[in-house]
């Protein structure tokens, strides 16, 4: 049974966390790309639909496990004015139709997916081929002092942030799933603590 932290208190630290001006800059300049159908991995309280363009993407069909989050998310997206679905089940277990999508975002997700392979060969799946991946997630920093805080913290850091990792490499994971890195570029937010603030952002393509 989830405690009490993990069911009300979890939730909101992670919408208010998501919602910080320095990651929604970085959003904007990512989601211009989505078009079509997209699938969105993780939503939490929607942060992103506020970033697709309209007049590019057809639908979004999100998955988000948290009922609080997912709560928020559906208000959200019903003011959006975008079409979409919103589902409740683990990346890892996403029943979809094969190639059903043009594009799949990952914002802030696979550092907390309990699989995050399966969720990339689900996607893989899931996606049309050239569809592409857009992402924009944390993970282990190039720095050696940086990467040893990180190894030292992250086992407290998971147990409070929701099962969060520091140290995962989403390129690498991405690439060992079967999507051809398109563009990637890699850097430190500003005036955000490093141990946390290592980002990885770009696009890769499903591989022919």
């Amino acid at each position: 049974m989830s405690s009490f932290y993990d069911r009300f208190i979890l939730p909101r630290l992670i919408a208010c966390a998501c919602s910080n001006k320095a990651f929604a800059r970085e959003r904007a300049g990512l989601l211009g790309r989505a078009r079509g159908i997209v699938l969105e991995v993780g939503v939490g309280a929607w942060p992103n639909l506020a970033h697709y363009d309209p007049t590019r993407v057809e639908k979004v069909i999100g998955f988000e496990p948290s009922d609080e989050l997912r709560r928020r998310a559906e208000s959200v997206a019903r003011a959006s004015g975008l079409a979409y679905e919103l589902y409740a089940e683990p990346a890892e277990r996403m029943h979809l139709p094969a190639q059903i999508a043009d594009c799949a975002v990952l914002t802030f997700t696979l550092c907390s997916l309990p699989d995050p392979a399966a969720a990339l060969r689900a996607l893989h799946q899931a996606l049309k081929p050239g569809g592409e991946v857009l992402f924009l997630e944390h993970g282990l920093a190039p720095d050696a002092p940086i990467a040893r805080q990180q190894r030292f913290i992250e086992p407290v850091w998971k147990h409070l942030a929701g099962g969060c990792h520091l140290t995962r490499q989403s390129p690498a994971l991405m690439r060992a799933s079967g999507f051809e890195m398109g563009d990637l570029t890699q850097f430190y937010l500003p005036k955000a603590p490093k141990f946390a603030s290592f980002l990885s952002k770009g696009w890769a393509r499903v591989s022919a």
